[in-house]
């Protein structure tokens, strides 16, 4: 018998994945939305940090795309959303602080968003029936 390719069900399997990935996403959104109450503007570009988005992006997409969870997919796919808006802003040297303000008030925002999808996936895999169907 042969394995599927895709997961069902990665982080719905257990309400644990679902708090966590609130409770960090939450802290994100605050640490976004404090840089912009306290004025902080600027945003890195080295190139460490670049590799350190691109590396992210690739494991949240190969996540996102390993589900076949709709609820899963919506997390993962906020977070590559803010990844890939991270990794443009490192590569940007020349970004005005006005745009980067507005870049950390928009992540914040993705970051807030994948904390709500990601407890949409508390409510768990669905049961499977009977006669094997999902």
């Amino acid at each position: 018998m042969s394995r599927p390719s895709h997961s069902d069900h990665l982080m719905c399997r257990t309400p644990l994945w679902g708090v966590a990935g609130f409770l960090g996403c939450a802290y994100f959104a605050w640490v976004s939305f404090g840089h912009v109450t306290r004025g902080e503007y600027e945003w890195p570009h080295d190139y460490w940090t670049a590799a350190t988005y691109i590396v992210w992006i690739v494991l949240l997409a190969a996540l996102a795309l390993d589900t076949r969870c709709l609820r899963e997919r919506v997390f993962f796919g906020v977070l590559v959303a803010n990844f890939v808006v991270g990794f443009t802003l490192t590569l940007w040297r020349g970004i005005p602080s006005a745009d980067v303000r507005s870049a950390r008030i928009g992540t914040g925002a993705l970051w807030a968003l994948a904390a709500l999808a990601s407890l949409a996936t508390l409510k768990g895999a669905p049961e499977i029936r009977r006669n094997g169907a999902k």
